[in-house]
């Protein structure tokens, strides 16, 4: 979505910045000074500071064009060769939109949502959400994240005792079978917790749901949590398949081993990257180089309802699955059969602003 906005010479913040601004770099691409700053525009670059009067957001992004020359009722004099109504284009994507890097509004398009905001910590569900994390799921958390641990290494141990030069290949084949597998994985389970199920149900629902329905609240409330809250359930999805891959390292024959080596591969490179799916510095790094799931790739799922782009291991099956309409056609299955409705509890959610 970002890049969209990009060609139309609109920052990500809501705003019109004329092509040549950005590209000489003399002010942000969104338009604002540091994420979560509402009050300080960076158009000080090119106009000089803004009076006091003007640090609000304006009443709408057509008026504020208007009133620094951008357009013209509703056709861009500059910066958008193409012409068309671009302001009512952002409006409408901006008003369904709930971006990462967008915590306080600054995107807002109406002054009412400064008030009650649409996302972000001050929404009233997010805090209630927020204040549903226990002492009892973070102990189950440390737990989860210990035993994975371990189980890693010791697996680690004997994937270094049977691997030889002749299996190379077949190791490799089974990091890609894994990744992959560990991205529609991650779909699955990202589908279900966001789509079917209620924050109000014994265990799964506070424990298990609640963490999806404050992200889409408050998308950047993950960059707040430790490595153990943003990680644990991760990690705890990979107990089984390891606890499985250590068993039979243990108590089958070497034979049977070696004959067996490239699944084992598999199991055990696809709980790893199930595990890393969160994991900062180095996924920053592939993102950046459009590897894996780029930021704003993510950003299509953050637009409510929320129904999209599901996939975040490493989003490479998020568009074939778009194109084939994998998920409605799940969802449609799943309806038919339950009569219930896709994400009620999640919209549910949404509404409780201030």
């Amino acid at each position: 979505m970002s890049s969209c906005l990009g060609r139309r010479g609109w920052g990500v913040g809501g705003y019109y910045i004329p092509q040549d601004w950005s590209s000489r770099g003399q002010t942000e691409r969104r338009g604002w000074g540091k994420a979560g700053d509402v009050t300080a525009p960076t158009l000080e670059a090119v106009k000089g500071p803004e009076p006091e009067e003007r640090r609000v957001p304006p009443v709408s992004m057509a008026e504020y064009a208007k009133s620094r020359g951008f357009i013209a009722g509703n056709s861009v004099s500059r910066g958008d060769p193409d012409g068309g109504d671009v302001a009512e284009y952002a409006k409408g994507i901006l008003g369904n939109s709930m971006l990462e890097d967008d915590p306080n509004a600054n995107s807002s398009i109406d002054p009412e949502e400064v008030i009650k905001p649409r996302w972000g910590p001050n929404h009233k569900g997010a805090k209630e959400l927020a204040n549903l994390y226990s002492r009892g799921k973070r102990i189950q958390e440390c737990l989860s994240l210990a035993v994975s641990l371990a189980l890693i290494l010791c697996n680690i141990v004997y994937i270094i005792m049977y691997i030889r030069y002749e299996n190379l290949s077949s190791v490799l084949l089974a990091a890609i079978a894994g990744i992959i597998s560990a991205d529609f994985t991650s779909g699955l389970v990202h589908w279900a917790a966001d789509t079917w199920g209620s924050v109000e149900l014994p265990i799964i629902g506070k424990h298990y749901l609640r963490p999806f329905r404050e992200h889409h609240i408050d998308p950047t409330s993950i960059t707040r949590h430790d490595f153990i809250e943003t990680n644990g359930d991760n990690f705890m999805i990979t107990i089984p398949v390891l606890g499985y891959l250590l068993w039979g390292f243990a108590t089958e024959s070497s034979a049977h081993i070696k004959r067996s080596f490239p699944f084992r591969a598999y199991l055990f490179l696809f709980s790893m990257f199930i595990a890393m799916t969160n994991q900062a510095r180095w996924v920053t790094w592939l993102q950046s180089f459009h590897i894996i799931l780029p930021r704003c790739h993510h950003r299509l799922h953050h637009v409510s309802p929320h129904e999209s782009y599901y996939c975040i291991t490493t989003g490479w099956l998020n568009y074939p699955l778009e194109y084939i309409r994998f998920w409605p056609a799940l969802e449609s299955v799943v309806s038919k059969f339950t009569g219930s409705k896709p994400r009620q509890d999640d919209m549910a959610w949404a509404q409780k602003r201030l």
